[in-house]
């Protein structure tokens, strides 16, 4: 009789260990799964950007470069807060570019370092949110 309860026993602690081992493995999997698509539609990248205008401007070395930018930032807010900006924008662009000669623009990695330069400087200056990424959209160096 006694056999029986303790046999009966570790039965009941067996199964209440695997059910709620179960409950913590489906628990952990559920939470763990991206919430809906993290990653902003083309719409919402659309309607956070903010097109700069061509700039043509002197580098270091008296050659001239000629580009255009679209400053993708991380809300609709941000972008019209760039938007009145775009003075200041140009300013950093000028600014930044007065200091570089034309092999520092060239290839790959040139441009991602003038990338990120802006990047950061721009975000300095911003109020409402932030810039996320910042594109070429034309540019050509004589």
């Amino acid at each position: 009789m006694k056999n029986n309860k303790i046999l009966t026993m570790i039965i009941i602690v067996l199964v209440a260990i695997i059910l709620i081992g179960g409950i913590a493995v489906v628990l952990l999997t559920q939470f763990n799964k991206p919430a809906g698509s993290l990653e902003p539609s083309i719409d919402d990248i659309v309607k956070a950007s903010v097109e700069v205008p061509e700039i043509t401007t002197n580098l270091a070395d008296n050659r001239v470069v000629r580009f255009s930018l679209t400053i993708q930032t991380s809300s609709k807010d941000a972008a019209e807060e760039l938007t009145k900006r775009t003075f200041q924008v140009k300013n950093i662009v000028i600014q930044e570019l007065s200091e570089m000669e034309q092999k520092d623009l060239e290839g790959k990695q040139g441009k991602q370092v003038f990338q990120k330069s802006l990047k950061t400087r721009i975000n300095e200056l911003m109020q409402e949110g932030e810039v996320q990424e910042i594109y070429f959209t034309s540019f050509i160096t004589s």
